[in-house]
């Protein structure tokens, strides 16, 4: 079952619930205040380990970071 982020529209908590894909658009209600809460986009950053042990970032699949694939941006792609 996926994991949902959520942020509340009165007291700005942020939390997660596991819900079926089907239940994904709905929206639901903030544990600490009981307002309603949206969606939001869950961000998220991955690392790998190389067997040297330099640790390096994992973004996309792709080589790029979306915006900046082309090269020469912050991210060091």
């Amino acid at each position: 079952m996926p994991l949902y982020e959520y942020v509340c529209g009165s007291c700005d908590t942020r939390f997660e619930l596991r819900r079926p894909m089907e239940r994904s658009s709905e929206g639901t209600t903030c544990p600490r205040c009981e307002a309603p809460a949206q969606r939001v986009l869950s961000v998220f950053a991955a690392f790998s380990a190389s067997a040297g042990g330099e640790v390096a970032s994992v973004v996309g699949g792709m080589g790029g970071c979306g915006p900046c694939g082309s090269g020469g941006c912050a991210c060091g792609h």
